[in-house]
């Protein structure tokens, strides 16, 4: 009979306290990031029927539940508005009394030290729900720059941290970069969603922040999900225009794009688990098919342990909660 190996793997994994002293990714609450929607009115909270636990806030209990996130070591929010009304231009998204605007300015109010980041883009806000300007069934590219360039200094002027464009127009990301310098916020850093893929799993975000486009789709600006050498070229681009940060969109099927932008280039990389991931994950733990807990920390662990420095994710809160528990 064959010797067994000097080493086993085994004997460090016989307790808990063995597997934590040796475990090589380490999950934190500091790496997370809470997207919340925004809505006008008061005492307003409209759940999320395809993302259980998620809910349209108007900014009275968004205050409340930013201060819940923070009270259990959640660091940042990004923020998308729903408006009052919506026009071809998507007017509100960059007025000074948006509602994205208006919910930054009461955050910074009432907790200064949260991170406040905007998602910057059109979509929410315009009556086509296409994230640019839109001419005869086009989206534009170039138009499109403008409003974007003016709806991300409107957030810095409000009092955001960080800015987030997500509309993949080519070029935003300089735009965005040369209006905030124009304008005395040269210190407001940009976080670029720079590998958006156009994606089956953002259905539910699309009931969150009534965003569905009212004719085609988005696979003309957001990326072909079979490309990947794409991927690389579009964070080199960002970076050339003034991207601080860069972001991968989805998080979970697109781990080995997380992986070869984090060796690739000297920036912090975000990764965006998004609505269907949640919704995914959530239906099944209800079912009673996973474990939902231990199903939604593996995943952020696999998506850390890709090379993701920052995690958005609808489980934050929760996730930040058990993370604390468990020491």
């Amino acid at each position: 009979m064959a010797q067994f190996p000097i080493y086993r793997p085994r004997r460090l994994r016989r307790t808990e306290p063995l597997r934590r002293m040796v475990r090589e990714t380490r999950l934190s609450a500091d790496e997370l990031i809470a997207p919340l929607f925004v809505v006008h009115g008061r005492g307003v909270r409209n759940e999320v029927a395809s993302m259980p636990g998620v809910a349209q806030l108007s900014v009275d209990l968004l205050i409340k539940e930013v201060q819940e996130l923070a009270n259990v070591g959640v660091p940042a929010v990004l923020l998308f508005g729903i408006p009052a009304n919506k026009d071809e231009r998507g007017s509100e998204a960059y007025a000074a009394d948006g509602i994205v605007q208006q919910a930054v300015r009461a955050i910074k109010d009432q907790r200064p030290e949260m991170v406040v980041i905007t998602d910057v883009c059109l979509c929410e806000f315009t009556s086509h729900g296409h994230c640019g300007l839109v001419d005869k069934g086009e989206v534009l590219n170039d138009p499109s720059l403008e409003l974007l360039a003016q709806s991300a200094l409107s957030h810095a002027q409000a009092g955001a941290d960080i800015v987030a464009p997500s509309d993949m127009m080519d070029g935003r990301v300089g735009a965005i970069r040369r209006a905030l310098d124009g304008a005395g916020h040269s210190a407001t850093p940009i976080l670029s969603y720079a590998a958006k893929y156009a994606s089956s799993f953002y259905g539910p975000f699309r009931d969150a922040a009534q965003s569905t486009p009212q004719f085609g789709d988005r696979r003309g600006y957001q990326m072909d999900p079979a490309n990947a050498e794409e991927a690389l070229r579009e964070v080199e681009l960002d970076i050339d225009e003034g991207a601080d940060a860069v972001m991968v969109k989805p998080a979970l099927p697109y781990l080995d794009i997380i992986r070869r932008v984090k060796e690739r280039f000297n920036r912090p990389v975000a990764a965006y688990q998004v609505s269907g991931e949640y919704a995914m994950l959530k239906a099944a733990g209800k079912l009673g098919w996973l474990d939902e807990e231990r199903a939604m920390l593996e995943s952020l662990t696999g998506i850390k342990r890709a090379g993701a420095d920052l995690i958005i994710t609808y489980f934050a809160k929760t996730a930040a909660t058990l993370l604390r528990r468990s020491g």
